[in-house]
């Protein structure tokens, strides 16, 4: 079955629903799975669990079907990101476009290529959503 992961902010903030709202439609579209990802940064010393996030997404969204809840602790979101979308092999991942800024810093410092979409289909075979506030690219 196909997989689409998504990395929200917790509590969900404005652009983390309409991030959500977009992958909810992908994976709607292409029958898949949708991974909703959460990253709690070990240096802000916050605790997210799965039952919040999950309660966080159903109490906007309602029950998603095939959905799964995730939360990852890490130092950068974007490295936590990167390691999901790989360890879970997915399809495809949305994000929004101030995570894809940081994705494209993140890739600089260690590549010269700040193409994030090209940069995953290469390395881990994964299509890039971007959501720019309602739509998406």
């Amino acid at each position: 079955m196909t997989l689409v992961v998504v990395p929200v902010r917790y509590p969900l903030s404005k652009h983390s629903r309409r991030t959500l709202e977009r992958a909810i439609e992908v994976a709607r579209e292409r029958e898949a799975e949708l991974t909703i990802l959460h990253v709690d940064l070990y240096q802000n010393g916050k605790k997210v669990s799965r039952i919040d996030l999950k309660e966080a997404v159903e109490s906007t969204f309602g029950r998603i079907e095939n959905a799964r809840y995730v939360v990852r602790t890490g130092f950068l979101v974007e490295e936590s990101i990167l390691d999901e979308v790989a360890a879970e092999e997915a399809d495809a991942v949305v994000i929004g476009t101030k995570q894809a800024s940081r994705l494209r810093r993140l890739f600089r410092r260690f590549t010269d290529n700040p193409d994030i979409d090209g940069y995953l289909r290469r390395h881990l075979d994964c299509e890039v959503i971007t959501v720019e506030g309602a739509r998406a690219r």
